[in-house]
């Protein structure tokens, strides 16, 4: 039996709150202010623990040195080619931030280093977190962000000389809501549109990401100097990004309010100095812009079409009755959907797989895509030069690669991808289907060795997100392959709240019903344990962000089920999580405990920060999360944790915590950094259900050290 842990001692203060006619304690609040002396101490204190606790598993060096094994591999990204060069991200083996390449097209030359952030801070905490070329791939504007943080500088290069031009401009923000840059640079390359928040002191701190403005910058010259073009402060909790098209005609607002999902359009012809037209005034749902042909706009749309259509609007015609049908709403939910060389592109879901589709403009199908297993496209674009268009393709057990389609033969081919010191033809992916608690048929993946004996005592790793319209497809981990060549089964359910079977899909796990999310996980963990795969000793459940809130929601209600839990990033508290950075967009998801009573009573259920109790023996339990996060800020993950070791009796199991510095909620996250929460994190998954991680048979085998 592990010994009772001594944690440090966490002052509980006398802050509460009184939300419609309840009196709700809040003994932890001064967390909050995560960077403050207390806290700071606090942490150092719970890091310290932790570390020990890990340590005394007697495999973290092995899980460790392993991990560096998995991840010494090559990888490359999604080459662009504009203008007369051909752009693309590589990072070599462990190196901590890919870099940006660039090659002059028909040189014969080495691709030239363009923007490597590992000579802005030697400990990976600068990353590239965006760039665009201009149209003639002359210049190049670029985003780096430090520590993690989702705000963001842009600079400009010259990508002949590789200098910097002296301007810098701050106060941009990454948006993931959107498929879109922040940057949309006009046809002449002398300037561009951006979308940009309010310098600090400028409003009160808690309109800080509010305010959203478009302003034109000319290359050049100062941020000072730069044209506002577009803002409502009437309506300051609309967001913005432009688009020029790409024919140069227009320039296209795209409108939004935190991430409800519904969007407004807003539009002027490129040289005009006059007043913007708006398109979908009503912002009742998702329309992304595809792109434009003349004076015609695509659009994805889910407004009378669940599962997603794609229309096309005159701009001189554009009342609704004038709208035309080009692809009609089908049977699989669209994820995606982009113009290239002359064809709409479809990325389509289908039982949580990717599928791709190409029309003509007109609407009629071309020659399907066949992608070569279960996987993920995670990026789409057309190379001009050939005509061909290039997919970016990875699946559980296959790396990123770029594979090229050609529409005149049909042919998809790629290049051989860099593989990991794993070799994944040992392995399968199985797609299979549960009933939820109320009957509901749910996909889950099962990846596993070939031959693997599921005699019920195999590790499982369950995973899950269920929220805000995500749809979870198969993606490449190398730490995860930790755990499966150890014997063990990773397993994702694809639970309501997600968008793998469209806007219902969605909707059935949000807001009032926020509960069936979490219902559709533990129904995962039950039929795992009732289908022999594994037993409750050796079932963990891992998640992060908004799936930390359904792994820690799902302990509290089923402390019984699981050998062990972690809790990544996780939002906990479900009454005040709006009051922090960017907690207000998500009201349309989670609702607001102040503002209504209905919502009060539906949060503060499942709340997990307001439901531990101290006559229960949860499984152990690892919070983690990054002290930059501007996103999920800690003070969720901080406060849980002090509220699960309050309530520790003598003999209860692990209640630990995990901050990183200088990191963030994952953006720009460096390779070692991934490396050390992943070593702490598979240490404690596997220590709970009596795992050995493969490298301990080698290394004594060898007898030669493989820590470090």
């Amino acid at each position: 039996m592990i010994p009772p842990l001594a944690y440090p001692g966490t002052r509980r203060g006398s802050d509460a709150d009184n939300l419609h006619g309840h009196h709700v304690p809040d003994p932890f609040r001064w967390l909050e202010d995560a960077g403050g002396l207390e806290a700071t101490e606090w942490v150092d204190l719970q890091n310290l623990l932790t570390s020990q606790f890990l340590h005394r598993s007697g495999i973290h060096d092995a899980v460790a040195a392993r991990l560096r094994d998995l991840w010494n591999y090559p990888r490359s990204w999604h080459p662009l080619r504009v203008g007369r060069r051909t752009f693309q991200l590589r990072a070599g083996p462990l190196q901590e931030q890919p870099v940006l390449y660039a090659v002059e097209d028909g040189s014969g030359g080495a691709p030239v280093e363009l923007v490597n952030p590992n000579r802005m801070a030697a400990d990976g905490t600068a990353a590239l977190t965006g760039w665009v070329p201009s149209p003639d791939g002359d210049l190049l504007a670029y985003a780096i962000s430090r520590a993690g943080s989702d705000w963001q500088e842009l600079r400009i290069r010259n990508t002949e000389t590789g200098v910097d031009l002296p301007e810098v401009i701050r106060w941009v923000k990454s948006e993931e809501d959107l498929p879109y840059p922040n940057v949309a640079w006009l046809p002449d390359g002398a300037s561009f549109y951006y979308n940009r928040l309010p310098a600090p002191g400028s409003v009160r701190p808690e309109d800080a990401y509010r305010f959203s403005q478009v302003y034109c910058h000319r290359v050049g010259t100062p941020q000072d100097d730069d044209v506002l073009i577009f803002d409502r402060p009437d309506d300051p909790d609309l967001n913005f990004v432009p688009i020029v098209t790409d024919d140069g005609r227009y320039l296209v607002l795209h409108a939004w309010r935190g991430l409800s999902y519904r969007h407004q359009i807003f539009f002027r012809p490129l040289g005009s100095a006059g007043g913007f037209s708006q398109l979908f005034p009503r912002a009742d749902a998702r329309r992304l812009f595809v792109g434009s042909v003349g004076d015609r706009f695509y659009f994805h749309t889910n407004a009378g079409a669940p599962r997603g259509r794609v229309i096309a609007i005159d701009v001189d015609r554009p009342a609704p009755d004038q709208w035309t049908e080009i692809v009609p709403e089908g049977p699989y939910p669209i994820v995606r959907a982009t113009l290239a060389e002359g064809r709409i592109v479809l990325v389509t879901v289908q039982d949580a797989c990717h599928r791709v589709a190409t029309f003509d403009l007109e609407g009629h199908p071309g020659q399907p895509i066949d992608l070569p297993d279960m996987g993920t496209v995670s990026d789409l674009q057309g190379d001009p030069l050939t005509g061909e268009l290039l997919v970016s393709f990875e699946s559980f057990l296959q790396p990123r690669e770029t594979l090229r389609y050609d529409p005149n033969t049909g042919d998809l081919a790629g290049r051989a991808a860099p593989q990991p010191g794993f070799k994944g033809d040992g392995y399968t992916t199985r797609r299979l289907f549960y009933p939820g608690a109320d009957g509901t048929r749910i996909p889950i993946t099962l990846v596993h060795k070939v031959g693997l004996q599921l005699d019920g005592t195999s590790p499982v790793l369950l995973y899950g997100y269920g929220g805000f319209n995500v749809s979870l497809t198969p993606q490449f981990d190398p730490s995860r392959l930790l755990w499966l060549e150890a014997g063990g089964i990773y397993a994702v359910a694809n639970v309501r709240g997600g968008g793998e079977y469209g806007e219902a899909w969605h909707e059935a796990g949000m807001l009032h019903q926020k509960q069936t999310v979490f219902n559709d996980f533990i129904a995962a963990a039950q039929w795992l344990i009732d289908g022999g795969f594994t037993t409750r000793s050796r079932l963990v459940i891992s998640a992060e962000s908004n799936g930390g809130l359904l792994v820690a929601a799902c302990m509290l209600q089923r402390p019984d089920l699981f050998a062990a839990v972690v809790s990544h990033i996780p939002v906990t508290d479900m009454l005040r999580y709006r009051r922090f950075t960017i907690g207000r967009y998500w009201v349309p998801e989670y609702g607001d405990a102040e503002a209504d009573a209905d919502d009060f009573r539906t949060l503060h259920a499942y709340s997990p920060l307001h439901n531990v109790r101290a006559d229960v023996d949860y499984p152990p339990i690892l919070v983690t999360t990054g002290a930059s996060d501007d996103r999920v800020v800690p003070a969720h993950a901080m406060k849980f944790v002090a509220a699960l070791q309050d309530a520790a009796g003598p003999h209860s199991r692990p209640r630990l915590l995990r901050v990183q510095r200088d990191v963030g909620h994952g953006l720009g996250k460096a390779t070692s950094r991934v490396l050390e929460l992943d070593a702490d994190i598979y240490t404690f998954a596997m220590a709970a259900c009596g795992m050995t991680p493969v490298v301990l048979a080698s290394s004594m085998a060898s007898d030669t050290s493989t820590s470090g």
